[in-house]
């Protein structure tokens, strides 16, 4: 039996978007797919569309949430596949065959995490402004800034079961709590990654992190938060993450 995988899209009035990251899902090729949408009450018609879809997705919840790592929780609860990943409203899956790129990867029962690239593109998506090369992980490069990018990682479902969920008293940086979490010396350091060289998703470009200096400042605030938490560094480390960026604004292969 192949790969089963939870995939989590939280979207809130994003009809404009939405249609585009469901036909990436519909269109995976390979795999079974259990798509989860969860909804925080959109009224753009988002919820029209859902509906009315030839496939709607496996799992629809529509109600009020306390944010993106709040509704993304919700579809943490509600999964039932073997690996569980997640595709924001506004992105799509690169490609028909990333799942099954990604469950390939997975064939090494002792692989629980895979990862791979972004691009982050223009709002009409055919633009690349940002190209995030991942690179292979080692331990050391948690405490140069590294992580891979939240949106190209597949975990198998146990590992939350294990870790938990996203703590949602983080605001922005709940994702990179998480990979400390997952990756860092605490419990969840002997966690195997696979990284798969490939852009795995497109991303457009002006997420909630970087709309306003104020989201940038309590971004970091938070990032800082979450690496004295895990042990990981301090504000050099801090530093090194967000001047690592800027490479990959002019050339497309840099690592983060």
């Amino acid at each position: 039996m192949s790969l089963s995988f939870s995939v989590i899209t939280a979207s809130y009035n994003r009809v404009g978007t939405l249609a585009q990251a469901l036909d990436s899902v519909q269109g995976q090729q390979g795999v079974g797919v259990e798509h989860i949408v969860i909804d925080g009450g959109s009224t753009d018609g988002s919820l029209e569309l859902l509906r009315s879809r030839p496939l709607p997705p496996a799992v629809l919840v529509s109600e009020p949430d306390s944010g993106i790592y709040d509704a993304l929780n919700k579809g943490l609860q509600r999964a039932t596949g073997a690996v569980v990943g997640f595709l924001h409203s506004d992105d799509w899956l690169a490609h028909p065959r990333v799942l099954e790129r990604v469950a390939a990867a997975f064939a090494d029962p002792a692989v629980e995490a895979v990862y791979g690239d972004l691009d982050y593109v223009s709002a009409d998506g055919g633009r690349v402004i940002r190209g995030w090369r991942s690179g292979a992980f080692e331990p050391a490069r948690l405490a140069a800034g590294w992580m891979p990018p939240h949106p190209t990682l597949y975990l198998r479902r146990e590992v939350y079961q294990r870790l938990g969920g996203f703590d949602t008293g983080f605001q922005i940086s709940a994702d990179y709590e998480f990979m400390l979490r997952l990756l860092g010396p605490g419990p969840g350091g002997s966690v195997r990654p696979a990284y798969l060289p490939e852009v795995l998703v497109k991303m457009r470009w002006g997420g909630a992190s970087n709309r306003s200096l104020g989201r940038l400042i309590r971004k970091s605030r938070e990032d800082y938060t979450a690496l004295r938490r895990h042990g990981v560094g301090g504000l050099g480390t801090l530093l090194r993450k967000n001047l690592s960026k800027l490479p990959q604004f002019f050339k497309g292969d840099a690592p983060l």
